[in-house]
């Protein structure tokens, strides 16, 4: 997946989560959910498009560390609607999807960066021969 597709995605993921956010119930819990989701569920995308214009390997990795953590919050909050019943699980399940997906891909787009920023790093101190 390129990081164009990637960042259209989470900003598609932001909408539906705005669109379930306006359609939570109007009662103390409806409304904390949706504060809550609506800053975790509308973060990715911009913390992705910063990290794609990091300025070093390790500012890459933190602001996709970032991504991800605010994805796997709106995952959280997604499951709590459908256990809670505030909105139909048909509706919800679709929308917990689309957030899992990113969390997998993100997940991996970590693994890779930190991978080479080690292989970086033991480049760079290789010992010198006697």
């Amino acid at each position: 997946m390129k990081p164009d597709d990637l960042s259209e995605r989470l900003l598609d993921l932001a909408v539906r989560v705005g669109k379930v956010v306006d359609a939570l119930p109007d009662t103390r819990l409806g409304r904390h959910i949706a504060g809550q989701l609506v800053r975790s569920g509308t973060s990715p995308a911009p913390n992705y498009e910063e990290a794609c214009a990091a300025e070093s390997r390790r500012d890459f990795i933190h602001k996709v560390r970032i991504a991800l953590k605010e994805l796997r919050e709106t995952r959280c909050w997604i499951k709590l609607i459908m256990r809670s019943e505030l909105l139909p699980e048909a509706r919800m399940s679709e929308l917990a999807n689309e957030a899992d997906e990113p969390c997998k891909i993100l997940g991996q787009s970590l693994v890779t960066a930190r991978r080479n920023e080690e292989r970086s790093k033991a480049q760079r101190v290789k010992p010198t021969p006697k």
